[in-house]
């Protein structure tokens, strides 16, 4: 048997009722051990996880969730200052090291899911988070520049859609699941980021601005989409509006109200994906499960609610070791089952 068919032959599998996968960035500074190993722990012959292209930021700038998306810009060339990534007439060293780097992502891919047929997620930094991080060549963010906020999300749908492009080429049996990933949305709804003299604050964005942004964005896929926000006060009415297929938020320290919200989503026919698993690995699958329904039974919700749930940690691993990423993600992988059990037996 090869590697693929002994890792890899996903596609005659049912998905199960929960499932499980990761947010997105991996420990380490090799590309082909985390393809190889998110592959080897989400392709798990149940239907339960969900694989994913991870990031590894420890390779350096430009494999990071910023330097990465905007690398993926069309006809917006970036550069590295020492205020961080900020546009340029032209490329330069930097932009061919993002480059290079997510070449080598996807030469990986393709090695290691030859003959995979399934759901592959893909993960990209959503435009008003790059907007809040992206300085215009006079040094400010993006975002405060409604003309050039505009532009950057044209510009990485553009992106977006060459990126899932090589993925299906090089994939063709993947059903590719788009995330976008938008830590910044709370503060720039709130108009709390910092401009570049640290004397002021950026100028809140109007909601129904960020919502239609964040839809035209994800109207660049024609498949499944996710929008991931981890941030305590990630505004899932706003994120509901987006029409993005299922939303991505950390469940770990809910109130009542956002369980509500939670809620709610899930009666709207949005689908959840629970960060139920802290990243800093102290989390199990009985404390992940226990706290999904208890949560839920407070809202009223049956067990058959939890039928399309997602279990993940609540962002990235790229903060742990190997092995500790690896726990986590079974940890994950352990809790959908179970809760799976509670879909059955209802």
């Amino acid at each position: 048997m090869t590697a693929v068919e002994e890792h890899v032959d996903g596609g005659a599998t049912e998905a199960a009722p929960v499932r499980a996968t990761g947010i997105g960035s991996w420990p380490g500074t090799s590309a082909r051990e985390a393809v190889r190993t998110v592959r080897d722990l989400l392709v798990d012959g149940q239907g339960t996880g969900i694989p994913h292209l991870p990031e590894t930021p420890a390779r350096g700038p430009g494999a990071e969730i910023i330097g990465r998306a905007a690398g993926m810009l069309v006809d917006l060339p970036v550069d590295l200052q020492p205020s961080g990534w900020r546009f340029v007439d032209r490329p330069g060293r930097d932009a061919a090291r993002t480059a290079s780097f997510l070449r080598e992502d996807l030469d990986e891919l393709a090695e290691a899911y030859e003959g995979y047929t399934g759901p592959l997620k893909v993960q990209v930094a959503g435009p008003w988070t790059l907007a809040a991080s992206v300085r215009l060549t006079r040094g400010e963010r993006s975002v405060m520049d409604p003309g050039a906020s505009a532009d950057l999300a044209a510009s990485l749908a553009d992106g977006i859609r060459a990126h899932v492009a090589d993925v299906r080429r090089l994939v063709p049996g993947a059903e590719v699941v788009l995330q976008l990933d938008e830590p910044s949305l709370p503060a720039v709804l709130e108009g709390s980021l910092p401009t570049s003299s640290g004397f002021g604050r950026v100028r809140a964005v109007d909601p129904q601005v960020a919502a239609r942004t964040l839809e035209t964005v994800l109207s660049a896929h024609d498949g499944p989409t996710v929008v991931h926000c981890c941030h305590p006060a990630a505004p899932l009415p706003l994120l509901r509006a987006t029409g993005a297929g299922a939303l991505a938020v950390d469940v770990t320290a809910a109130t009542p109200a956002r369980w509500e919200s939670v809620a709610a989503t899930l009666d709207a026919g949005t689908g959840v994906y629970a960060g139920c698993l802290p990243t800093d690995g102290s989390g199990t699958d009985t404390g992940a499960r226990t706290l999904v329904l208890d949560g839920l039974e407070r809202t009223g919700l049956a067990a058959a609610a939890l039928r399309g749930l997602v279990v993940t940690p609540t962002c990235g691993l790229a903060a742990l070791t190997p092995e500790g990423a690896r726990t986590v993600v079974r940890s994950a992988l352990d809790t959908a089952r179970r809760l799976g059990e509670e879909v059955v037996g209802s």
